[in-house]
């Protein structure tokens, strides 16, 4: 098969990647990178990506190491639905709009407070500076209002009439806090609503590829993390 997907699932690019993959029918090979096993940080691994980082994509000879690349690179490199990102330069550019928002907003905020909760306190093993953690979620809700007002101010979806890969990264950045039991929709009505309708959109790819946060999040309440 000439398409490599390096993943873990634990990752939320990696989840969004492996959706927009499963709902546009690509083929390929799944090469899975246990990150809590420190796979990502053999020489080998650094072969393939110097930055040591999932996902990875490799296509034949051509090797990508960011997701958002990856997902227009696929678009013009596969057939895919044109909902999924749209050809037209004005439809695709609210798309972009999106993706290129999230960096420093859902996935910055989403991010750390599911890594100051679980990760450094396994890793460093030491207690959770809840302080930092606090100042996260706040950013968060902060968020999550940012999109109840501005993106889907006026859209059932993130970037207009339909659904898109924004919405799908949109989703998969939502999910990393909810392990942890921090519910910040409960003030954003358009975007529990929104929030509820993608997960149905995108099954049953959206509860293969999040079962590993199902799992995780029983753990974190039955307090063995």
């Amino acid at each position: 098969m000439s398409l490599r997907v390096y993943y873990d699932l634990m990752s939320q690019p990696c989840r969004a990647l492996l959706i927009f993959l499963k709902v546009n029918n690509i083929p390929f090979e799944s090469k899975v990178v246990a990150l809590r096993k420190g796979e990502h940080l053999t020489s080998e691994f650094a072969k393939l990506n110097p930055f040591q980082k999932v996902p990875v994509m490799e296509h034949k000879d051509f090797v990508l190491t960011e997701s958002i690349a990856m997902v227009r690179y696929l678009a013009k490199e596969f057939p895919i639905e044109d909902k999924w990102y749209p050809k037209g330069s004005k439809a695709q550019a609210r798309v972009d709009e999106y993706l290129e928002w999230q960096h420093l907003n859902t996935r910055l905020f989403g991010s750390m407070v599911f890594r100051l909760r679980v990760i450094e306190p396994l890793l460093q093993q030491k207690p959770v500076d809840e302080k930092k953690v606090e100042f996260y979620k706040k950013g968060f809700l902060k968020v999550v209002k940012d999109i109840e007002e501005g993106f889907l101010k006026n859209r059932p979806y993130i970037s207009g009439d339909n659904i898109s890969v924004a919405d799908i990264f949109c989703a998969c950045e939502i999910e990393q806090p909810l392990m942890i039991g921090f519910d910040a929709l409960a003030d954003v009505p358009k975007v529990k609503n929104w929030f509820d309708k993608i997960r149905m959109e995108l099954e049953p790819h959206y509860s293969e590829v999040h079962n590993v946060t199902k799992i995780l999040k029983g753990a974190i309440e039955k307090g063995k993390l």
